[in-house]
């Protein structure tokens, strides 16, 4: 399998049983995932989804409408479906793997055996929070701070800043004016994932990512806050990896 500008696979694994395919956060890269590769087992080959506007995309323009994304993630992806695999994704990711495998079921008929999730709450659960994309720079910046997921010098830095500041609008544009639209649950298993101190998800939230399945679902608490997928990474892991082996 080569790789393409879509996917970034740090570590081919042509004997692997199943691929997890990895969409990342508002503002991340494929390199969220770059480690993920030496700490599963070799069941498992990581495919890391690098999307437009960042890293070795950097010129080019990141989307901002869930549906077109959606469907040329889906062509792009096409190539990577030749065996079972399954789909993990955080914040932004978890909306787009959860329309991805939408659109999959009504392209091809192509599903994931199992759908992993992590902090976000369900996606027909309106956001009670205005848009931040739109906002005045300094008002942007200080809503990203309150995020607790930028490093402090990268945000004291105005020329990474000035970088990164139209990649990170045009992702909280694409989460934030997402339409959900009521569809047949996926025949697909779901495990959603949330971090303990998480302010802005609820376990109702969590919990609400159940309706979206006519298979198995479960939900795992992890201690920390909202970027659990860094301090927590370990144990994320191996819980992914204890549940594709059972599925």
């Amino acid at each position: 399998m080569t790789q393409s500008k879509w996917v970034v696979i740090p570590k081919l694994n042509p004997t692997a049983t199943v691929r997890l395919l990895c969409l990342p956060y508002a503002g991340g890269s494929a390199a969220v995932f770059h480690r993920w590769s030496d700490r599963f087992s070799r069941e498992i080959e990581v495919c890391a989804v690098q999307l437009p506007g960042r890293s070795t995309r950097l010129q080019e323009a990141p989307f901002t409408s869930m549906p077109l994304l959606v469907e040329a993630l889906a062509s792009a992806l096409h190539p990577y479906l030749d065996k079972p695999f399954a789909m993990f994704g955080y914040g932004m990711g978890a909306l787009i793997g959860f329309e991805l495998a939408r659109y999959l079921r009504k392209s091809s008929g192509a599903l994931p055996n199992h759908l992993f999730v992590g902090g976000r709450q369900a996606p027909q659960i309106p956001i009670n929070s205005s848009p931040s994309y739109n906002l005045p720079e300094q008002e942007f910046i200080s809503a990203l701070a309150a995020l607790n997921g930028t490093p402090t010098e990268v945000l004291e830095s105005p020329e990474l800043m000035e970088l990164i500041l139209p990649l990170l609008r045009a992702d909280f544009e694409l989460a934030k004016t997402y339409i959900y639209r009521a569809e047949p649950p996926l025949d697909a298993l779901i495990s959603a994932y949330g971090g303990q101190l998480d302010a802005e998800l609820t376990r109702e939230g969590l919990e609400g990512w159940s309706v979206h399945t006519s298979a198995e679902f479960k939900v795992r608490v992890f201690p920390g806050d909202h970027f659990f997928l860094h301090t927590k990474q370990l144990s994320l892991i191996r819980a992914i990896e204890s549940e594709l082996a059972a599925s």
